[in-house]
């Protein structure tokens, strides 16, 4: 073990110093862009090792929609703030009768009045939320290990084109806090439309979803460590009366210390802290047969990366097993479902007095 040891350090000796050499003869290191973007998709994978290790994680990947939800279209109104639906709401099992829809809020029993609304039920239940109006017979077993406790909350809905939602949230998992959660939706006739989303995990990660719509429209993820950038996706569509089709689009991906700029019309560019590498070339790979979706390495987007060295390599393989956690809080910051299956649908209840 000691000779393995001792001559992996020779190695490590001997590249260092050629590394070193190559930056002294030429001024510029050939490997710099590969060295970057490879340490910084490790740290983004790191990262993402200490978010989907979270308890919280297992609730951001629920996208079952398979509870009946308000549906674009249906006509209903709602202006729900949190004066009216604070309290704190303890789940209980409840014998139902298969044939019957029973309302989510009669399952919960309210035992205090304090200014915020504190739901309290089982994670279990949450995992599999076509269940949660559901009686099983395991459920009387259940322990009420899970809280998410609302400390800002309004919504106000006319149409699926005129509402204004606000949610702000703290997750608790087995007594101890996961992170926070604040969801901020609006969509005017006037104003556009405005989404903004972010988790922000106990263990200092957060991960965020925006989007705003108007003469510049932006639509941007972001992974974040403290407040370093680790992942960042935007895109943005400027009003532009002298470009093609009246819009000009940017498309930038953060990594770390490398980040990539497509604008309309031109070729890729990549840099490394600001720094331009005019001999690196990137291609864009499309993933045509996804229809409906936004243009994402997340899910019909990746790019083709070809080093000064000549080698090449896509970003999705340099992430590697991480992008698929990337792609589920992607997902999960669009709609977060277990926030909606729980405070609105109780919300709802209490609203139309079920």
């Amino acid at each position: 073990m000691k000779n393995i040891a001792l001559k992996l350090s020779e190695f490590l000796l001997v590249s260092l110093l050629l590394l070193s050499c190559s930056k002294t003869e030429t001024g510029t290191s050939p490997v710099a862009l590969k060295d970057a973007i490879v340490s910084s998709s490790q740290n983004l994978n790191n990262t993402m090792i200490e978010i989907s290790g979270s308890k919280v994680f297992n609730l951001l990947s629920v996208t079952d929609n398979s509870m009946e939800m308000m549906k674009a279209g249906t006509i209903y109104t709602t202006n729900i703030p949190l004066d009216l639906i604070k309290g704190t709401y303890d789940y209980k099992a409840l014998k139902t009768d298969a044939s019957k829809k029973y309302a989510l809020i009669k399952f919960f029993t309210k035992t205090a009045d304090p200014s915020k609304m504190i739901v309290n039920l089982p994670l279990a239940k949450i995992k599999d939320p076509k269940h949660l109006r559901e009686y099983q017979k395991a459920d009387s077993a259940l322990t009420n290990n899970f809280t998410i406790s609302v400390s800002n909350y309004y919504n106000n809905y006319n149409s699926y084109r005129d509402f204004d939602y606000v949610n702000v949230a703290d997750v608790t998992i087995d007594k101890v806090k996961e992170g926070s959660l604040t969801i901020a939706s609006l969509k005017s006739p006037t104003l556009g439309t405005k989404y903004a989303s972010q988790f922000a995990f106990s263990n200092g990660n957060t991960a965020k979803y925006l989007y705003t719509s108007g003469d510049s429209i932006v639509s941007s993820f972001t992974i974040v460590k403290g407040t370093n950038v680790l992942y960042e996706e935007k895109m943005l569509s400027i009003k532009k009366d002298t470009a093609k089709y009246g819009r000009e689009h940017q498309y930038i991906l953060t990594i770390g210390d490398v980040k990539i700029v497509r604008k309309s019309g031109s070729a890729a560019a990549i840099y490394v802290n600001g720094t331009l590498q005019p001999k690196a070339v990137v291609k864009v790979i499309e993933d045509e047969e996804k229809e409906g979706e936004e243009h994402s390495i997340c899910e019909k987007r990746d790019l083709q990366i070809t080093f000064e060295d000549g080698t090449t390599s896509t970003i999705s393989a340099l992430i590697g097993k991480s992008i698929t956690d990337i792609a589920t809080l992607y997902k999960s910051l669009h709609q977060v479902y277990f926030s909606a299956y729980i405070v609105d649908w109780i919300g709802y209840d209490i609203f139309y007095k079920r």
